[in-house]
């Protein structure tokens, strides 16, 4: 991994993490609004940024987590496997607008990864934890597709890394 890389991943980490930390009781529990979920854009448009958005994710759930260890293999899961997907779907797809909205979806869907979490570590409901996780997982990411594709016309963030 280059120098530059390594550098501006560490850095999408520490703002996950700086982002997370501002709203720490809502990153938990069966009502997430995690606002620092909108970096998971970042990998519609560079796939160097996966290591970045899950190293926030890790270290954010290391330090904040209240489930322990469940976090950390669950969140980290949720993440890596729709960074992945993504991944994945950015060979097919060219359009930057539709990956993000796929991004978006896939994302949201895959918060039965956490439901499933919540239920196992709180013995929360599961369908009416994906209801609401994926809830808030569709408004910070929907929020953030605009802000994201306009942020690109300027930053280039393909180019950053």
């Amino acid at each position: 991994m280059k120098n530059r890389t390594l550098v501006v991943n560490a850095l999408i980490a520490a703002l996950y993490i700086a982002v997370s930390a501002l709203i720490v009781p809502f990153g938990f529990t069966n009502i997430q609004f995690r606002i620092s979920e909108v970096f998971n854009h970042l990998i519609v448009f560079n796939k160097k940024y996966f290591f970045g958005i899950v190293l926030g994710v890790f270290l954010y759930n290391v330090m904040f987590s209240p489930l322990g260890w469940y976090d950390m293999v669950f969140g980290v899961a949720h993440s890596a496997i729709s960074l992945g997907i993504i991944i994945l779907l950015a060979r097919y797809i060219k359009n930057v607008l539709i990956l993000l909205i796929a991004n978006t979806v896939v994302f949201t869907f895959n918060m039965f990864i956490i439901a499933f979490e919540l239920n196992l570590a709180l013995g929360l409901p599961f369908f009416l934890t994906w209801l609401t996780t994926a809830a808030g997982e569709l408004a910070v990411l929907a929020v953030g597709i605009p802000i994201m594709y306009a942020l690109n016309k300027r930053v280039q963030f393909g180019k950053l890394i």
